[in-house]
């Protein structure tokens, strides 16, 4: 047989489209030539298969050998095809048989001694090699990322000569070890938090409907430690988005795997490019927001942060996913996760502190927060002012609730969401936003007033909404009452502030 077909997968974003890959043999002066829109490290694979064949004590076919890698617009990165392609040319030299190759897809690198080394994006490559009721195999080293998906037919292979023996049915390949069930701890408490009970609440309003929040105020007042402990006080991944964030962590390799089941916590520096925010680059990796998604990005300092690189948080904030576009390929990440930012008042950080140390004019005031534009200012639900706290309260022995406590409240809370409309709070649009958020006569009124007087815009008004409707929630009101827009209005405090 002259002519082999392998299957195999290629990584574009978070998916995995299928590559054929077609192994030809034919008379003529010998040669290796790969087709199909290759990359320079997929050319380079002629090297490594042809090295990785004869160290496996194969014969390498001294025959013209043509390899096409289908679709052919389909651009190819990476050594994730060595494998695929080594098989193609054995079979189609008849060195294994070739009938059970339709029923596999194949993924890996190959040493050039013939060893498998892992790839990105394996999660993925399982998902797809399941709904397509064929069988993957691939290296070791992936086996604990394949495992979190929990499906059955796939194989891992040390190096070609196991792959083949598996094929020929000479010896049968392991399959990867049932996922570990990693316990979820938490370094971080809110007990740690001394006083700060409005804070707190921001917090557990926050977590509970899945809004944004911004915290300013002077500096050591706590709005970082209130931030690193907003994960603490979310209820643990479901099933599905534990396996999207094992997806994303696959395609950014992350090392920990108990971080596969634990909700994200990004912190950026305030140094970072919008690249290093969305993702993208030659080879479009994700970026922050990505490896976020299903938990929280925290951006300490925002006015630090360049007013491009705030910018494009605006579009993955409404959409919660983020597509990146290149000359040659247009990728999609998810990027569904709660902004969390905190800002001084001023260039000093001490604009509004009773200690007075504060010497900014009010035109350094007003152009330190124009840094934040409105649309951005817009999209982020609750605006709180944290003050500094006592001396006296800082020495008081008294713990506040723990994470454990406000965790069982937000996980109620969440459900209701969840069995009520399917998404949480934050997430309702158009009809269904009306639908849960009705007001009576006086909830209208008390609201046309808040718009006309701050000045507020219409998507400020959904999200008004969204955030009583997730404060009546919490305390199981089927209605949104006056008390419940009150403290939606209070919790936007720079839109008041603008207003004035």
């Amino acid at each position: 047989m002259s002519l082999a077909i392998v299957y195999t997968r290629a990584q574009l974003g978070v998916n995995a489209p299928l590559v054929t890959v077609e192994a030809h043999l034919s008379t003529g002066l010998p040669g290796f030539t790969i087709v199909g829109l290759p990359e320079a490290a997929v050319k380079e694979s002629k090297d490594r298969v042809r090295s990785a064949l004869i160290n496996s004590h194969f014969e390498f076919p001294h025959q013209r050998i043509t390899v096409n890698l289908a679709p052919a617009d389909l651009p190819k990165e990476g050594g994730r095809y060595d494998l695929a392609i080594a098989l193609g040319i054995l079979a189609a030299s008849e060195q294994i048989p070739s009938n059970a190759l339709s029923d596999y897809e194949f993924l890996g690198e190959l040493a050039l001694s013939g060893e498998l080394r892992p790839v990105r994006g394996a999660i993925a490559a399982a998902i797809a090699a399941d709904k397509a009721h064929r069988q993957l195999i691939l290296a070791e080293d992936n086996g604990p990322e394949v495992a979190l998906t929990g499906q059955e037919g796939n194989f891992l292979a040390a190096n070609l000569l196991r792959v083949c023996a598996h094929l020929a049915g000479r010896e049968r390949l392991p399959t990867p070890e049932p996922c570990q069930v990693w316990a979820q701890v938490y370094d971080k408490d809110l007990s740690d938090v001394k006083g700060q009970k409005a804070a707190r609440r921001a917090l557990e309003v926050a977590a509970a409907g899945g809004h944004n929040l911004l915290l300013y105020g002077p500096p050591g007042t706590g709005k970082s430690m209130l931030a690193s402990r907003l994960p603490s006080i979310l209820p643990p991944l479901r099933d599905e988005e534990a396996l999207e964030v094992a997806a994303v962590n696959s395609l950014a390799q992350a090392k920990n795997l108990a971080d596969y089941f634990r909700r994200p916590f990004r912190s950026p520096h305030h140094t970072s490019s919008a690249v290093a925010l969305v993702g993208g680059g030659a080879n479009p990796k994700p970026g922050e927001i990505s490896l976020a998604h299903r938990g929280v990005l925290f951006l300490d300092e925002l006015p630090e942060f360049p007013r491009t690189v705030l910018e494009v948080l605006r579009e993955p904030l409404e959409t919660g996913c983020i597509c990146i576009s290149r000359a040659n390929a247009q990728v999609e990440y998810p990027a569904q996760f709660q902004l969390v930012a905190a800002m001084n008042p001023c260039p000093c950080g001490y604009f509004g502190d009773n200690s007075g140390r504060c010497r900014c004019t009010p035109q350094q005031v007003a152009r330190y927060r124009d840094k934040i534009s409105g649309p951005l200012l817009d999209r982020i639900d609750i605006h709180l002012q944290v003050q500094a706290i006592p001396i006296s309260e800082l020495q008081h022995q008294s713990v506040g609730e723990s994470s454990s406590q406000v965790r069982k409240r937000v996980a109620a809370c969440q459900a209701l969401q969840i069995n009520r409309q399917g998404v949480l709070n934050a997430a309702l649009q158009g009809k269904q936003l009306r639908a849960q958020c009705a007001l009576g006569a006086a909830e209208q009124q008390l609201l046309e007033q808040v718009m006309q007087r701050l000045h507020l815009s219409a998507r400020a008004y959904d999200r008004i909404l969204r955030l009583a409707r997730t404060l009546a929630d919490l305390q199981q009101h089927p209605t949104i009452t006056s008390a419940h827009l009150s403290e939606a209005v209070a919790y936007r405090s720079l839109d008041r502030a603008s207003g004035r």
